[in-house]
């Protein structure tokens, strides 16, 4: 008499797709190890987008210091207004606090900030176009790089004529009888003080433009060079920031 039986599961795994059955199953053997290759390939937190997400962390901590910096001036600034000296004449006690007028120049500037934020957005965005990065990928040429040096040599030239300005600025406000030294007025002190710090951490981002136009032109990788764009591009931005609320409070909070 036949016998009647029940196919194994394992057979019915290895029937052809198609014809009722389950595709072919790859038991790979794992030894136990805790994962292997093929896992650190298909997680998403390793490779270029997590060190993409490291740096910008770390350049947003960088520069959430600095935005407290910027903070504590502006506090420094409304603080100093309140002071007072005596007089001897009138033997009471007076305010020293004497308004700066402001050269012209510096609404120019911060015309030429803001544009300078903006191509440097421009040039942000084209080193992470898919399009192009994808050819670069392939090795179909270098599309991102060439669609990014434009931009990136034009925010240069803003920055280099914002600090030009602020040149000029200084210059102007010399000729009106407000020098920095020790006989100078506190409004002038704190004018110098906080427009001569603003450029200081402007010349390190026009630094970093510099180090970054020549660092395109080395760097093989796409996503090496999308980090280093992406990066001076997020410090340019928050020093623009820092401008406005600045330069917002030299007009208005005197």
């Amino acid at each position: 008499m036949p016998s009647i039986f029940t196919p194994l599961p394992a057979e019915v795994d290895r029937k052809a797709p198609g014809t009722g059955g389950k595709p072919p199953v790859d038991r790979r053997p794992t030894g136990g190890g805790g994962g292997g290759g093929d896992d650190d390939r298909r997680n998403p937190r390793r490779g270029p987008r997590e060190l993409l997400n490291k740096i910008r962390a770390s350049v947003f901590c960088v520069l959430a210091c600095d935005m407290v910096f910027f903070v504590v001036l502006v506090i420094l600034f409304y603080a100093r207004q309140a002071g007072t000296h005596l007089d001897p004449a009138l033997m009471r006690q007076i305010g020293d606090w004497k308004p700066v007028l402001l050269p012209p120049i510096l609404f120019l500037n911060t015309a030429t900030l803001l544009l300078s934020s903006l191509t440097m957005e421009v040039a942000r965005r084209h080193i992470f176009r898919e399009i192009d990065v994808l050819e670069e990928w392939l090795g179909l040429g270098r599309p991102a790089l060439r669609r990014t040096l434009p931009w990136l040599g034009a925010t240069l030239a803003l920055g280099l004529l914002f600090l030009a300005g602020q040149l000029i600025a200084w210059k102007q406000l010399t000729v009106q009888g407000f020098a920095f030294d020790r006989w100078s007025t506190p409004a002038s002190y704190f004018f110098y003080l906080v427009t001569g710090l603003h450029a200081a951490h402007l010349f390190l981002g026009v630094l970093a433009l510099g180090f970054c136009l020549v660092a395109l032109h080395r760097l093989r990788r796409v996503e090496v060079r999308q980090i280093a764009v992406d990066a001076t591009a997020w410090y340019w931005h928050a020093m623009g920031l820092a401008w406005l609320v600045l330069f917002a409070v030299l007009v208005l909070g005197q």
